[in-house]
């Protein structure tokens, strides 16, 4: 079981719920990443990483089933003896998506000794870029952060490790154009008016251009429930013949349903990876409702892989209830499967190349030096290396049909070149 204590109060004196996990032990081979060298006990020093989670807030339903899979994760990693014999312990704190809670977490962390980080949010992981760097403790970003983190001689301790804004910008517009062919389109860019939300603006507007596209954002202060008249600017005065989403926590939902209202085809609209999720569906009025809707994502999508099938099974076995976030809401559990997977990896390769003591220096050069990691064929091929921290920057479209999410492009990182341009446009200097 999990004990879980209470051991943090912020900095401005709201009380975080630092969650110290403490289980027996941990996942082999492609199943998840980490080897275990003795048996069912870990018996080697533990090893703290540290999980800045969005638990509460605008972003709520994405944190409470990703932080509750990447826990789920390390109880099965520890279970089959840990990471090379040691104990993984996170240290999870809620910060309700507000920066000053999320830097205070990070000093707690930091005073408990993590040697990793997984920092839950854009906006976080900007404000904790100087710290992470001078205090040398890797922060894990997949799917969101900083897209020129991609760039690890400029951002060494930023890890993407999934395809970042930039590169999803780049596979929604290369969608578009493929469906669109030479036909020149109104593009409508719809997104919050935050560090997350205005991240991948460089390459919307670049490659728009290139592909002669007619491109005009659209900002959503947060937490972007109040969209009507974005909506019907989008539809009734601009005419978009596309819609790009870059929303999420509840404003998904809310847009899904204006735009249907409005008359606008939901296959015409594509999400960036944070705004197609089960939970998006169901607040939106159901698959039915939204059938067509399409979306980007960088990891697969339902129960029937491996890992999270053995997951399952522990449940069972403790005859504990599964919770909604591993039996209905795949997306977000998935990717904080993933999420964590891949920190144990780093962490795994950083022993066996730099052994013990571990450190944040030491988790570095674990996490560049990741090859083919698959999970089971949770995720396309990931490679790492100093240059490259997103590890290829891989997406693939999936639209609501008949029910469910289906795949209907391949995993691919289109327009790579212009990716890396950007990125190392706006990191001269």
């Amino acid at each position: 079981m999990v004990r879980r204590t209470t051991r943090f109060r912020s900095s401005v004196g709201v009380l975080a719920a630092a969650l110290v996990f403490s289980f027996g032990a941990a996942c082999g081979g492609d199943d998840g990443g980490s080897s275990s060298k003795g048996g069912s006990a870990a018996s080697k020093n533990p090893i703290t990483i540290g999980v800045i989670c969005p638990r509460t807030g605008p972003v709520e339903v994405i944190g409470t089933n990703l932080c509750l899979a990447a826990a789920d994760y390390v109880e099965l990693v520890n279970s089959k003896g840990g990471v090379d014999g040691h104990e993984i312990k996170v240290v999870d704190i809620d910060y309700a998506y507000e920066v000053p809670k999320g830097v205070a977490a990070y000093e707690e962390m930091k005073r408990q000794g993590a040697v990793a980080l997984l920092c839950g949010g854009t906006p976080i992981a900007i404000a904790l870029n100087d710290r992470i760097t001078n205090d040398k403790v890797p922060c894990v970003t997949p799917g969101f952060g900083i897209a020129e983190a991609t760039d690890g001689a400029k951002y060494p301790y930023q890890f993407p490790l999934a395809a970042s804004y930039f590169s999803q910008a780049a596979a929604a517009l290369d969608h578009i154009a493929s469906e669109a062919k030479d036909k020149k389109v109104k593009v409508a860019f719809l997104h919050l008016d935050n560090p997350s939300g205005k991240e991948p603006l460089p390459v919307m507007e670049r490659l728009a251009k290139e592909k002669g596209m007619e491109l005009k954002t659209f900002a959503v202060p947060l937490p972007g429930l109040e969209l009507g008249a974005q909506i019907t600017d989008i539809t009734s005065r601009f005419k978009a013949d596309y819609v790009v989403s870059h929303l999420f926590g509840r404003a998904p939902s809310v847009a899904i349903k204006g735009l249907k209202q409005a008359g606008f085809p939901l296959d015409h609209v594509i999400s960036f990876v944070w705004g197609i999720a089960e939970a998006d569906i169901d607040a939106a009025g159901g698959f039915a409702a939204a059938e067509g809707y399409k979306g980007l994502q960088f990891t697969g999508v339902g129960q029937d892989f491996p890992v999270i099938k053995e997951i399952q099974q522990r449940y069972e076995a403790r005859k504990v209830a599964v919770p909604a976030g591993l039996a209905k809401y795949s997306v977000y559990y998935d990717r904080g499967v993933f999420m964590a997977a891949v920190m144990l990896e780093g962490i795994r390769r950083a022993l066996e190349a730099g052994g013990e003591p571990l450190t944040g220096e030491k988790v570095k050069v674990g996490l560049e030096s990741i090859k083919d990691f698959e999970l089971g064929g949770l995720v396309p091929p990931l490679s790492t290396s100093p240059a490259d921290h997103e590890g290829g920057g891989f997406t693939r479209v999936v639209a609501v049909k008949d029910g469910k999410f289906t795949p209907i492009t391949d995993w691919a990182n289109p327009q790579r070149d212009v990716v890396l341009a950007m990125v190392a446009e706006r990191n001269k200097g």
